[in-house]
């Protein structure tokens, strides 16, 4: 008896999601707890699993569909192969003997191509129809080889063979268009907004890294022997934004209508580049958090991010946010606000530069920094004294470790 698989029920923030990706089709048997289909939402991704093992009968929702909380979108049947898809194996069989025995005629390359197709999902099926290109060629990058719409979108961009020159006129341009997903769709909306809706302002500073450098150099080792994490800059930053959100409650508060919110809590959130768009984990209450603990859970949500297993719970709140350009060799940037916070921590490459030091030249690792704050709730003075004190921390770090 077939039952219903349903998307899972969405959080009151998420109103609905996009079927992405099937991952497999009619008739195809599943095992238990295997990833069958995701689905996009405004902030995650979502995966939906076999209940049992089985068979999925019947898709409903197909890639593409919109899809509401606890809505059927497959049936599922639980057990033995059933029927209809016992009748579909032995088609295949039957057109695998005929592609054989056609390829003795010439036309296997045509059976062939017709049943590659016909094993892809219903949008890749259609994407392969359109462009007349064949399965086989396709390079897939979706989970276990499998070919995704983008897949046969790259394809068609891509240079013929060395020994088929490429069949495109002198002086045409190429162009391609691919439809955003949901999740950067609602990053730029949210970008957008907070460069229309806020009165965004940043201020700049630089910070001499040669103290945490030579710190992290001398007990690196040390500390990933004793806590099982590499110790990085990140966790110097945390804590130092930590300290710094208490000494200056307006950096830490928001603005809800008419009100101004300020936190008695410290959760911070850290940007993260995935495949699918910025995201920002967040680090709940780092004031209680010690260096290991802020390293290994920015670890794990790299590692979430990168296999798109982040949860909306994951994501959801903050009151502070710090973004690292440096990671990709960002000198310098102005970082947009990730409302409805009210200040942003940019972070940035380290260069090496000739700075004075008490009359003479050095030449001192420094990276510039940058704090970009809603002037609606935040005066100059706050932002600057706010930078300020996480460019001392950072560059005596024993009074950020003795709480001085």
């Amino acid at each position: 008896m077939a039952t219903e698989i349903k998307a899972p029920v969405f959080p009151e923030s998420v109103a609905d999601g996009t079927i992405a990706t099937w991952h497999k089709q009619p008739g195809e048997a599943v095992s238990r707890d295997e990833v069958i289909c995701d689905i996009e939402t405004d902030k995650v991704v979502l995966e939906v699993v076999a209940p049992a093992d089985g068979t999925i009968v019947a898709i409903i929702k197909n890639e593409g569909d919109t899809v509401l909380s606890a809505e059927v979108i497959a049936q599922f049947e639980e057990g033995a192969v059933s029927g209809a898809a016992a009748t579909e194996a032995v088609q295949g069989e039957a057109k695998v003997e005929q592609a054989a025995a056609n390829t003795q005629a010439g036309a296997a390359p045509v059976v062939e191509r017709a049943q590659q197709v016909q094993d892809q999902a219903p949008a890749v099926r259609k994407a392969l129809t359109e462009t007349g290109i064949a399965a086989a060629d396709v390079a897939g990058t979706g989970r276990g080889g499998r070919i995704t719409k983008e897949d046969v979108a790259n394809h068609q961009t891509k240079p013929a063979a060395a020994a088929a020159p490429l069949s495109v006129a002198v002086g045409e341009r190429i162009e391609k268009r691919v439809p955003m997903t949901r999740l950067r769709k609602r990053v730029a909306e949210r970008l957008l907004a907070a460069t229309q809706e806020t009165a965004m302002l940043t201020t700049f500073n630089e910070v001499n890294m040669k103290p945490i450098m030579e710190m992290r150099a001398q007990y690196k080792d040390a500390f990933e022997k004793r806590h099982g994490a590499r110790l990085g800059f990140m966790s110097f930053f945390v804590k130092a934004a930590t300290e710094a959100l208490k000494r200056y409650p307006a950096v830490n508060a928001s603005i809800d209508g008419d009100d101004i919110v300020y936190h008695g809590y410290y959760d911070i959130g850290v940007a993260v580049s995935s495949d699918r768009g910025l995201v920002v984990p967040v680090l709940r209450d780092t004031d209680r958090m010690n260096y290991a603990e802020v390293e290994n859970g920015i670890r794990d949500y790299a590692y979430k991010a990168r296999d798109g297993k982040l949860g909306i719970e994951d994501m959801t709140g903050g009151t502070f946010t710090i973004t690292n350009g440096g990671t990709f060799g960002s000198l310098l940037s102005t970082p947009i606000l990730n409302t409805p916070q009210t200040a942003i921590l940019g972070m940035h490459k380290i260069q090496e530069r000739p700075m004075a030091v008490n009359g003479q030249v050095e030449i001192l690792p420094m990276m510039y920094l940058a704090l970009s704050y809603d002037h609606r709730l935040i005066d100059g003075k706050e932002a600057v004294g706010f930078l300020v004190t996480i460019k001392e921390l950072l560059e005596e770090p024993a009074k950020l470790i003795l709480d001085l």
